[in-house]
């Protein structure tokens, strides 16, 4: 009995480094990376502050659990400072690894969640990498990145990029409450704030979540946020003072509601079967534009083509004082301009025509609209919208909202089952009435 017994207890001393997470501090790339290499499920590991040059790659395969995640952290948020040729490298079989804290000044294109890697976390970091390149690329799925500024960029490449594997786009992932700002002008294509896929993957589904993210004084090229991917959902984020539009580039099934454009070039719409509601527009030139399609990807075009917009349905959304609202542009030599597109319930006040649709547009659907104190219906015909005011004003968030819900008597027209949320991220068993100017029925 008494061996058995220091059997048991020699066994349990030999593996309790499994059992009991551990905190480690580290004073330097090397000891670092050894706590990495070394480390279990439920270990802390913790930088201490300073400015850190890396050589190499301070490379990340580490697996932790979900209830006992494995933390590489600064040991004070935003002391820890990584610079040099190396990055954060995120590999296969990584998972479950949070990367906490870092401010991250090293090379460009270096930062990566790599494929096989998953279950990981970036969160409340600063990337402010140098020269060319991603300040973030991610290529494994159900990863989140939280929390986090990246700033201050003035070169090629993307805050964030999305990729994948094969013509799979990156699945899962949980990108949220991040601040983008001061990226600048560039010259030439590539230089979006954040890229979700590329045109091989866009008929690929996604299935992320990209929301409550900030944007401001972003310009690095025309497109902001450039989502080539299917089954995407962009919601409740906010755009201001950009010279860059959000577009839904490529793919197909994409959801983009509770979004508030202010002082931007707005939403720019390529692709089949989107839903776009409940999104706010101010001061922007245009709000929403949808693509006149250069050709039709489900006729066999190549996925890289301008894809024309099929069956897309704006609904329930605020446009206040834009120089142009919702338009369809000319394309030379010819454009197969948008069909089966359905443009309801949008409240429109302010800035020219309520709609200038110069394309072909086939079998459009226009009911419930109301547009006040603008140039004129343009090109929404007659019966499609009221023309009287919906007495929005200014509140303490500085954007336009109802002044009185109560006195509202406006009626919405159709049934729009999809429509599953108000601009401010309220469920739409008012059918986001008090937001849009109207009363549910």
């Amino acid at each position: 009995m008494a061996s058995r017994l220091m059997i048991l207890l020699f066994l349990l001393a030999s593996n309790s480094f499994t059992v009991f997470a551990r905190t480690i501090i580290a004073a330097s790339l090397p000891e670092l990376q050894k706590a990495i290499d070394r480390a279990n499920a439920g270990d802390v590991i913790l930088l201490k502050d300073g400015i850190y040059i890396c050589t190499d790659n301070i490379l990340i395969k580490c697996i932790g659990t979900a209830a006992k995640p494995i933390t590489i952290a600064a040991q004070n948020i935003g002391g820890a400072e990584i610079t040099g040729a190396g990055g954060i490298s995120i590999q296969k079989p990584a998972a479950y690894v949070i990367v906490k804290g870092l401010k991250l000044s090293n090379a460009a294109g270096k930062n990566e969640i790599g494929a096989g890697a998953t279950f990981c976390r970036f969160t409340r970091n600063i990337f402010e990498t140098t020269g060319d390149g991603n300040y973030l690329s991610i290529i494994g799925n159900d990863h989140q990145v939280d929390c986090n500024t990246f700033q201050n960029k003035h070169s090629m490449g993307k805050f964030i990029g999305v990729r994948g594997t094969g013509k799979q786009i990156a699945e899962r992932l949980w990108i949220h409450h991040n601040y983008f700002h001061n990226f600048s002008q560039q010259t030439g294509n590539g230089a979006e704030a954040v890229q979700f896929g590329l045109s091989g993957f866009s008929l690929s589904s996604t299935n992320s979540i990209f929301e409550y993210n900030l944007f401001e004084n972003c310009d690095g090229e025309n497109e902001l946020l450039s989502v080539k991917s299917s089954a995407l959902t962009v919601r409740y984020n906010t755009v201001r003072d950009c010279k860059a539009h959000f577009t839904l580039r490529h793919g197909n099934f994409n959801k983009v509601y509770g979004n508030y454009f202010i002082n931007t070039p707005g939403l720019r719409i390529f692709g089949d079967d989107h839903v776009i509601y409940s999104n706010y527009f101010e001061n922007c030139n245009p709000a929403i534009n949808i693509g006149n399609g250069g050709a039709e990807v489900a006729d066999g075009a190549p996925l890289t083509s301008h894809d024309r917009p099929d069956r897309v349905l704006i609904a329930f959304n605020t446009l206040i004082n834009n120089k142009k609202n919702i338009v369809l542009n000319p394309r030379s030599p010819i454009g197969l301009g948008a069909v089966d597109i359905t443009i309801a319930n949008n409240v429109i006040q302010g800035g020219e025509e309520a709609a200038l649709i110069n394309g072909p547009f086939v079998n459009p659907k226009w009911e419930g609209n109301v547009i006040y104190n603008v140039k004129g219906p343009g090109s929404m015909p007659e019966g499609s919208f009221k023309m009287l005011d919906p007495e929005l004003v200014h509140d303490a968030t500085g954007t336009f909202h109802l002044k009185d819900t109560g006195k509202v008597a406006l009626r919405t027209k159709g049934n729009y089952p999809l429509i599953t949320a108000d601009m401010d991220g309220q469920k739409a068993g008012i059918l986001t009435a008090e937001l849009v100017g109207y009363k549910a029925k």
